[in-house]
């Protein structure tokens, strides 16, 4: 074991001694775990991260149907049913605007730059 390892069960034995882990939140309920099976291993951390965050509830949800309203409005051949589907794809860009706008996701100057670059690959 390396220092580390050794200063951190230290720290967690002398936690544990001093009662700083008995009135967790959940403690003595059963874990709750979800299938992670559907994402890949090298995204399975950064994912949970974003959904804990609440990054992928219904931001996620959006930029899905968007694409698909993306890929079936370029389909489509009707030009009654491309109108629908390029209004509702509008509705759903100007939604998840307002979410990014209300978390201040693209605030500063360096994500703003981010956001016109998505902007534009998104028209």
């Amino acid at each position: 074991m390396d220092l580390f390892n050794i200063l951190s069960e230290d720290k967690i034995k002398q936690a544990i001694k001093d009662g700083e882990f008995n009135r967790l939140p959940g403690m003595g309920k059963p874990l709750q775990l979800e299938d992670l099976s559907h994402i890949s291993p090298e995204l399975r951390v950064s994912y949970k991260m974003m959904k804990n965050a609440g990054m992928l509830d219904e931001e996620g949800e959006l930029k899905k149907s968007i694409y698909k309203l993306e890929d079936l409005a370029s389909a489509c051949q009707d030009a009654l049913q491309k109108e629908k589907l390029e209004l509702q794809l509008s509705e759903k860009r100007v939604k998840l605007e307002q979410i990014l706008k209300k978390r201040g996701t693209f605030s500063s100057k360096a994500s703003a730059f981010y956001k016109n670059k998505i902007n534009s690959k998104w028209s």
